[in-house]
């Protein structure tokens, strides 16, 4: 993976530096902003990774990331001294890529930070070499890796990004029981085990977006969810 470029959104001065020193240590291009406002401005096509803390000066990060989404689909992580699932919930609405809470180990958020680059670059690969391999398609409901696209009977609709990873996943695994537990490590990672309303709070919403195709999630009580192949 070539040297990548990372905006670093943090108001304190400490761990602003800190984060900007460790991401150059480890050969990234860093572009540090200390409010809000500031990041919108900074904020341009060159840049791969967004790392924005929520309480900001200026303009908070849920501000800051409608500004960026009316343009790009730029991966973001955002960090936040708040666990609050309402925030939480609120991100992933916004298209956060992923969350971390303050205080956080820096070799942890890295490593999230090349797993989630890594992902995306070899999404791209993947894709050139056997865009076929990227189609999964079961009772009417077809998803698209590469693209990132869910289709209800040949018609495009909308999904968030964390529901689409969680459909892609109960998708690749159809007919298989996966539990709650096993969504929220594979697809929330070790910040979030235990708490499986934000699980629940997902496929809710996204069996709302596949509409009449809603049934293909079953809920297996006191087991967790499966998508149903016919």
């Amino acid at each position: 993976m070539k040297n990548k470029t990372v905006l670093i959104v943090e108001d304190e001065e400490k761990i602003n530096k800190m984060l900007c020193d460790y991401f150059k240590f480890n050969e990234f291009n860093v572009i540090s902003a200390n409010d809000g406002l500031e990041a919108v401005e900074k904020f341009n096509d060159s840049i791969d990774l967004i790392i924005l803390d929520v309480m900001l000066p200026k303009l908070d990060g849920f501000t800051v990331l409608r500004r960026i989404r009316k343009k790009s689909d730029v991966p973001v992580i955002m960090v936040t001294a708040r666990a609050d699932e309402e925030d939480v919930l609120m991100g992933y609405e916004l298209n956060v890529d992923d969350y971390v809470t303050k205080p956080f180990n820096s070799e942890i958020l890295l490593a999230k930070a090349k797993v989630l680059l890594s992902r995306i670059e070899a999404m791209t690969l993947n894709g050139k070499e056997n865009i076929q391999e990227d189609i999964l398609e079961y009772n009417g409901v077809k998803l698209d890796k590469l693209k990132m696209e869910v289709y209800i009977d040949d018609e495009q609709i909308e999904i968030e990004p964390k529901q689409f990873e969680v459909l892609e996943y109960l998708m690749e695994n159809k007919n298989i029981v996966i539990s709650r537990e096993k969504l929220l490590e594979t697809k929330w990672g070790y910040d979030y085990y235990g708490n499986t309303r934000v699980v629940d709070a997902q496929i809710k919403k996204l069996r709302k977006n596949l509409k009449h195709k809603s049934y293909c999630i079953k809920t297996i009580f006191g087991s967790g969810y499966k998508f149903d192949v016919e």
